[in-house]
């Protein structure tokens, strides 16, 4: 039986104050947690860990903003960043690169690094909206280290304006139990939302992945902008609308709880899901679909560009981001982090398809991010 009054440990101390400087705990439960209540304030002066700012390497402020993706991340390695820098990480989620365009194209986002995927970045560069990196400051970045075709999208006209984070592809995650055979097509996906998963299946909120996989459900490019095209995928999507669980991009919780059987998804949350509830398999569709790599960036007017650099350095150091792919799942593009990965990490056939099913995906186009007919066409979707 635990000691409440028992004494709390120096690790447990720092912990609970790292998660208080972070805003994720309350004042009281930090005072509470910690036993010092109003001592507090007489402690600070004899403890330094208690002061406002400690003394560290590089001064680079006391928070970064990090604007990113859903389980996309070990918080392991934030707690350990700023134990090391003394800059908290606050993390801001999304579920789509039309959500982040709009929020820096709104202005004010407070973020000081973001993960854009590489369809959007040029976007961001003709708006403006992205700045060139300095890799003065990023000492941990080996260019060679990476494979083209998940780095090539980070340099626009010349210049390196974002660094890569993680590839993957967007296939589909089911409950094996509750299947009468397994997923290898979108049109699998979407006739039996409409029969034995109605009402079980959930869709991306996301129009590039929903609009995409729709279209390759009648063989058309995932990155389609043709009208008659699109009007075909509408009106599948609009068939389909009464028979889903949910529109959304954060569908872990329907699928662990079982409330949803079918879902898309994306690589690394296929293995978490798999890692965690065998049952639920990951496929991508055999007729294609999206392969992807996302990328680290700093927005313009980012508030803690020191910060910033620091964050990246840190999460792009290898021995870091093996920890990170070793969390989250997602296949790492970095050479030197795959030689610290285990074999068969890199043999999943989640994480790395068959070269024949790779070969079938597409990138995203710059295109669809910004053209008019998919946004109005999702809008129509979510409304019906």
């Amino acid at each position: 039986m635990q000691d409440d009054k028992a004494p709390i440990t120096r690790q447990k101390f720092i912990e609970e104050l790292l998660r208080y400087r972070k805003g994720s705990v309350t004042r009281r439960h930090f005072l509470g947690v910690t036993g010092l209540g109003t001592a507090m304030a007489v402690m600070g002066g004899a403890m330094p860990l208690l002061s406002p700012r400690r003394a560290f390497a590089q001064d680079i402020g006391g928070e970064v903003v990090l604007a990113t993706w859903p389980n996309y991340h070990d918080p392991a390695n934030f707690d350990a960043f700023a134990a090391e820098t003394g800059a908290a990480v606050q993390v801001n989620v999304f579920g789509s690169n039309e959500e982040m365009l709009a929020k820096l194209q709104a202005g004010g986002s407070g973020w000081d690094v973001f993960v854009p995927t590489n369809y959007t970045i040029t976007t961001y560069v003709d708006a403006d909206l992205i700045e060139p990196l300095d890799l003065s400051k990023l000492p941990n970045y080996d260019a060679a280290a990476f494979e083209a075709r998940f780095a090539d999208a980070g340099t626009v006209g010349g210049k390196l304006y974002a660094v890569p984070k993680n590839w993957g592809t967007t296939g589909m995650a089911w409950d094996s139990s509750k299947a009468k055979a397994p997923f290898t097509s979108w049109k699998e996906f979407f006739d039996v939302t409409m029969t034995d998963f109605s009402g079980r299946t959930m869709v991306h909120d996301y129009q590039l992945t929903t609009i995409g996989n729709a279209l390759k459900y009648f063989g058309y490019s995932f990155n389609s902008i043709d009208a008659k095209e699109l009007a075909d995928a509408e009106k599948l999507l609009i068939d389909v609308k009464p028979h889903l669980f949910a529109i959304t991009s954060d569908y872990q919780p329907a699928m662990r709880n079982g409330d949803a059987w079918l879902t898309m998804c994306w690589t690394g949350e296929g293995k978490q899901l798999n890692r965690d509830i065998p049952e639920i398999q990951f496929a991508v569709g055999k007729e294609g679909g999206e392969i992807w790599s996302d990328y680290y960036a700093i927005p313009k007017n980012a508030p803690h560009r020191d910060a910033a650099y620091a964050l990246i350095n840190y999460l792009i150091d290898p021995q870091v981001n093996a920890k990170e792919a070793l969390a989250h799942g997602f296949p790492v593009a970095d050479s030197r982090v795959n030689a610290l990965l285990p074999p068969e990490l890199l043999a999943d056939p989640i994480l790395h398809p068959a070269a024949e099913l790779l070969n079938a995906l597409e990138f995203g186009a710059a295109v669809t991010l910004t053209d008019p007919n998919r946004a109005e066409l999702m809008a129509r979707f979510k409304s019906a």
